[in-house]
């Protein structure tokens, strides 16, 4: 991922869709917010949980629109979303545990229980079942040694949404053999059929979940690092303490802006999703005409996942051979794990007319293959 950012920052006229952020900006009112909350001195230090207020706002957001049931002691705001992974991690894994990730995965995992003595166990996210993990598949990769289950829904990469029955699957498989899930559901409001179930909800699953959610991609805030962690609160109380020698605490100004666009900003977060709806669909449509691809209809995100293994390259090879014939910029699937080789991940964060243009360079240079 790293090479293809690179390279594509020496090109010019670049039609990038390896964005993995909304273009949108910051709605000016939530800023305001911040610069509000600087005049009125919330410039020193924040409780090591996060401000109450904004806590109880999470609890009251979730709850009114999901049925959870938490409680402000069970909410950990931190230093974006990101954050929550490794400190869980760091705070739970003894030397040689090992996590199952379902993948095509946000890559980060992989690397987050590594770097805390872990040992990553991948189970395949298989196109022909939409890209829906299996509890099947997941129960098979358990050993003595598994201690957590890694999800991510709606998915980054593939977009895919898990389905009620299959989560219900998972939740039992999860009790049956004590595990601990990190359920991270960063792009729950970004949905375009179906419905977001936080597992969390599930019968048994709130004391053995814990539930990532922020605000980089509902209220494109991604500057902001703000995000938070919904979990039994003495895991939290832990990973709090270790985070005193790490960021402290989360940002006091991001803190106040994402209060405020709890409060305020829905309607603007529907607006978004439908923009990206449009988008998505129709660079799905789009890919599906095109030689030696195709793609499913995601279930949310703004990502597409298409298959190029017609193509007879493979993601690095077709991202780079895309990047220097037609000046656009894609992810090989292979950096979401190696369940994503023959696939690229296109992101949609861009206007209608730069996608219109990025689709109709891609689509020459693939008709003269």
């Amino acid at each position: 991922m790293a090479k293809i950012f690179q390279a594509a920052a020496k090109v010019e006229d670049l039609s990038n869709l390896g964005i993995g952020e909304p273009d949108f900006h910051t709605e000016p009112e939530i800023v305001d917010a911040a610069k509000k909350a600087g005049k009125e001195g919330f410039t020193h230090y924040t409780p090591l949980a996060g401000f109450q207020d904004l806590r109880e706002e999470i609890c009251s957001y979730w709850g009114i629109k999901y049925g959870m049931d938490i409680d402000p002691e069970e909410v950990f705001v931190t230093a974006g979303a990101v954050q929550i992974p490794y400190l869980f991690f760091q705070a739970m894994l003894d030397p040689g545990d090992e996590v199952i990730v379902t993948e095509p995965c946000f890559s980060a995992y992989f690397q987050q229980v590594e770097y805390n003595g872990g040992k990553v166990v991948s189970v395949p996210c298989l196109e022909e079942n939409n890209f829906l993990p299996k509890a099947e598949d997941i129960e098979k990769a358990i050993t003595p040694r598994t201690k957590a289950l890694m999800l991510n829904s709606p998915c980054n990469p593939t977009g895919a949404v898990i389905i009620r029955r299959e989560l219900e699957k998972i939740a039992e498989v999860v009790k049956k053999h004590d595990l601990f899930v990190i359920s991270d559901e960063i792009y729950e409001s970004i949905l375009f059929e179906g419905e977001h179930i936080p597992i969390a909800t599930l019968p048994g699953m709130k004391e053995r979940t814990m539930t990532v959610g922020g605000f980089s991609k509902s209220h494109a805030m991604t500057g902001w690092r703000l995000g938070y962690a919904m979990a039994p609160s003495p895991i939290l109380v832990l990973m709090q303490t270790l985070n005193m020698v790490q960021t402290f605490g989360a940002n006091s100004l991001a803190q106040k802006a994402g209060l405020f666009a709890l409060r305020t900003q829905e309607e603007k977060v529907k607006e978004r999703n439908e923009i990206f709806r449009k988008r998505v669909y129709y660079v799905h449509d789009r890919i599906n005409a095109m030689p030696g691809m195709s793609c499913l209809k995601p279930g949310g995100t703004f990502y597409l996942f298409p298959n190029i293994k017609g193509t007879g390259m493979d993601s690095a090879e077709f991202a780079f051979w895309l990047l220097n014939k037609a000046k656009v910029a894609v992810i090989p699937g292979v950096a979401f794990g190696e369940s994503g080789e023959g696939y690229i991940r296109l992101s949609c964060a861009l206007s209608r007319e730069d996608l219109e243009k990025a689709m109709d360079r891609m689509e020459e240079i693939l008709e003269s293959l």
